[in-house]
């Protein structure tokens, strides 16, 4: 079974109690670092708010069902007040509890669905290459998306599309998409392309310096739009049946190689993940 697919059997089975990160992780039996990065990959929600989600979809149906006590409900969601659980509520739902209860039905509410258990199909990956590369000077366009979002990242790749073919101080036409981080329901991403050390960065680019360090490049097969299963079987078993360990201080690379065409999605694709010396 998963680490995916335990931490939401969890959840799911342990709606109205206290869960923390730590508990989660290790009844996956991975790291707090290793569960926080691959559960939105593979699901598009962090942890926070899937089970945020879930909590209030069953308070909903349980209110829109007539439930008298709207505390009670409260307390089963894990909240230890109707204050508190009026303010969640209204702000995953866009109504109050009293008015969801008197309007009787969940039809308008966006619900957060329990996701499947059944372990899913996912690619079959390649043995990773492991090489060690010297630093790296990237630069393009950064910003925070949302992990949830799908068309976050793609717009911010349209953007630096236009600049691809003109920066001053490319070391090659490859494109790279930078996980530097991801916190809860936030991702700090990348679309940049490596610059040599003397080249200066359009203005409206920013810089990021990623250190000499060995690298698991590991190949996506197929169309782009199937990336995020490849990565979150990298993370889910890849590393682990390679025998690797990721460096925590970079989340991970994307690397879109000079035959990559982005109006077809096709081309070489690769997952780099950094690993511990």
């Amino acid at each position: 079974m998963s680490a995916i697919i335990k931490t939401i059997w969890l959840i799911e089975s342990r709606m109205g109690s206290a869960l923390g990160l730590d508990e989660l992780a290790e009844h996956a039996g991975v790291s707090r670092f290793h569960l926080s990065h691959i559960f939105p990959l593979a699901t598009g929600y962090s942890i926070s708010a899937y089970l945020r989600g879930r909590r209030l979809s069953v308070a909903a149906r349980q209110l829109a069902d007539g439930a008298p006590d709207i505390l009670q409900v409260a307390l089963d969601a894990g909240y230890g007040s109707h204050e508190a659980f009026t303010r969640a509520f209204r702000e995953q739902f866009g109504v109050t509890p009293d008015d969801l209860r008197r309007k009787g039905s969940t039809d308008s509410l966006n619900l957060t669905e329990p996701l499947p258990m059944d372990d899913p199909v996912t690619p079959n990956l390649a043995a990773p290459v492991i090489e060690h590369r010297d630093g790296m000077r990237m630069t393009g366009l950064r910003q925070q998306v949302n992990v949830g979002d799908a068309n976050g990242i793609p717009a911010l790749w349209q953007r630096f599309g236009a600049y691809l073919d003109h920066i001053p101080g490319a070391v090659s036409p490859a494109a790279y998409g930078i996980v530097v981080s991801m916190d809860g329901d936030l991702c700090d991403y990348m679309a940049a392309a490596e610059i040599g050390p003397a080249a200066e960065p359009l203005p409206e680019f920013q810089v990021l310096l990623i250190p000499a360090r060995r690298w698991a490049r590991f190949p996506h097969a197929g169309h782009v739009s199937a990336i995020r299963g490849t990565i979150a079987a990298i993370f889910d078993h890849g590393l682990v049946d390679a025998g690797l360990e990721q460096e925590e201080d970079l989340s991970f690379v994307e690397y879109y190689g000079p035959d990559f065409d982005p109006q077809t999605g096709l081309g070489t694709v690769e997952i780099w993940i950094g690993l511990k010396d």
